[in-house]
């Protein structure tokens, strides 16, 4: 057998229910591997391991009850495979940071809806993942502890905000995670990492009311190293999954039209070239599509140049309604610091302005792609930043005071729309799309940095994006 980290989350899954492993013994390798990586990878914030063997010991326990009972088919869907949580969702009894040095750091209370829902199909948790302050960023780095780097050049950042998740499972440390989504941030470190990162649609993945997210734009979906891996974690996420997406996978899709576009809402504010080595990406992406039977042509798509404000204020409106006490305010990133008071003096109307505009922006965005199948896109601008490229923070080998990072929240967040200019509007559509790493910089797979395709697709075609990943062999 494969080195435990090797194996897909498929083929842990089954050896797990065969008894080939014991849940304690996944679980061992697993917490030895972030021992020996994460200190200089960052990728994990808090590590539950004592917990996480007592779970291992009761997943042994229930498999034995199984076995013995003849019914091997009790066991949950996810029984004994490792995860791990980014440091935004609440597991009970461990603190949940939200990445920032503002906040009092206490246990949650209770899980929150994706960790009940993860640890109810039998997964156990290794603990939580690095992430930017309350997810504000497309990069992980914050000042509570050491950025998350990219396993493939530890220089570069994993991307954000789900940047830990995706260092974790692109190092091994763990089979596959959940991220969280609302502008990018399963995507883009799923793209930075060279994993599958696929955002459901909207409605799709229960996570709970939140008042900090007025535009009903984050949604939890799966970072993982194949299509196969990804459908069982969601089959695990969505009620009544009953092991439909991966199930869907046997069957090939039919030929698709698919629509090619670099149009983003963010370039008349923003103008910008994609690096070569994106349209490298976006190429390969075509010639695989297109071997695979499927066509696609040049689709242009029209977008309001109202969108970037709109966006931002309703993107922001959480993080000026979170309860800092105004002393600690201080220690907050100069980003969040800055957003959060242009949101506090901003006028319930003028947020109720946004939200309608983003409606209409929606209901306009999702007619033009109707035309097509599918919409493809490079998943990101650019290659992977350098850790600090986004802040111009001066830095060692770990994390570095408010002081050493530079003050300019507008360069900052330019930056980031230009790193990553076609993930948000597809927040704002509610629509499912997957990252699909398709080209490495340096020829080969493992060689060099990741890039990646992004696809969009209708209402409910989460299927049908796992099933063209699997397709052209991811």
């Amino acid at each position: 057998m494969a080195d435990i980290h090797e194996l897909s989350a498929v083929g842990l899954r089954d050896a797990l229910r065969s008894g080939d492993l014991s849940a304690r013994e996944v679980t061992e390798h697993f917490l030895a591997r972030i021992a020996a990586r994460n200190p200089g990878l960052g990728a994990f914030i808090t590590v539950t391991g004592e917990q996480a063997l007592d779970d291992a010991a009761r997943a042994d326990a229930l498999y034995a009850h199984a076995l013995h009972a003849e019914a091997p088919g009790q066991l949950p869907l996810l029984h004994g495979i490792p995860v791990a949580f980014k440091d935004l969702t609440d597991v009970a009894g461990v603190v949940t940071t939200h990445g920032s040095a503002a906040l009092d750091h206490k246990p949650a209370p209770a899980d929150s809806a994706l960790a009940a829902a993860l640890k109810g199909a039998g997964a156990i948790s290794l603990g939580k993942t690095q992430v930017p302050e309350f997810g504000l960023t497309a990069y992980s780095e914050n000042l509570i502890a050491p950025p998350s780097r990219n396993p493939y050049a530890l220089s570069r950042s994993s991307g954000g905000s789900s940047g830990g998740s995706a260092a974790a499972v692109a190092a091994g440390l763990v089979p596959f995670a959940p991220g969280s989504d609302g502008g990018g941030s399963v995507r883009i470190p799923a793209a930075a990492c060279g994993l599958v990162g696929l955002k459901p649609g909207r409605g799709l993945v229960p996570a709970g009311e939140s008042t900090g997210d007025p535009a009903r734009l984050v949604v939890a979906g799966p970072l993982a190293r194949s299509a196969g891996d990804a459908a069982l974690m969601l089959d695990a996420m969505v009620p009544e999954g009953n092991g439909r997406y991966l199930e869907s996978l046997a069957r090939a899709p039919g030929r698709l039209r698919i629509g090619v576009s670099l149009d983003s809402p963010w370039q008349a504010i923003f103008p910008f070239t994609p690096d070569p080595e994106a349209m490298d990406a976006l190429n390969a992406g075509i010639r695989l599509l297109e071997a695979a039977g499927h066509s696609t042509a040049e689709a242009a798509v029209g977008h309001d140049n109202r969108y970037p404000d709109a966006f931002t204020t309703a993107w922001t409106a959480g993080v000026g309604s979170a309860r800092i006490a105004p002393q600690r305010e201080a220690l907050l990133t100069p980003l969040t610091r800055t957003f959060r008071r242009r949101a506090q003096q901003r006028s319930a109307s003028k947020l109720n302005e946004a939200l309608g505009f983003l409606r209409q922006f929606e209901r306009d965005t999702v007619s033009q792609y109707s035309r097509w199948d599918l919409m493809l896109m490079p998943a990101l601008a650019q290659t992977p930043r350098p850790v600090g490229w986004f802040t111009g923070a001066s830095h060692g080998d770990g994390y570095w005071p408010a002081s050493e990072w530079a003050g300019d929240a507008d360069g900052d967040y330019r930056k980031q729309c230009e790193y990553a200019p076609w993930s948000s509007m597809v927040n704002v559509c509610g629509l499912p799309a997957i990252s699909i790493p398709v080209h490495w910089t340096g020829g080969s797979a493992g060689a060099g940095l990741p890039m990646g395709i992004q696809l969009v697709g209708p209402t409910g075609s989460e299927d049908l994006l796992l099933q063209v990943a699997a397709q052209i062999g991811f």
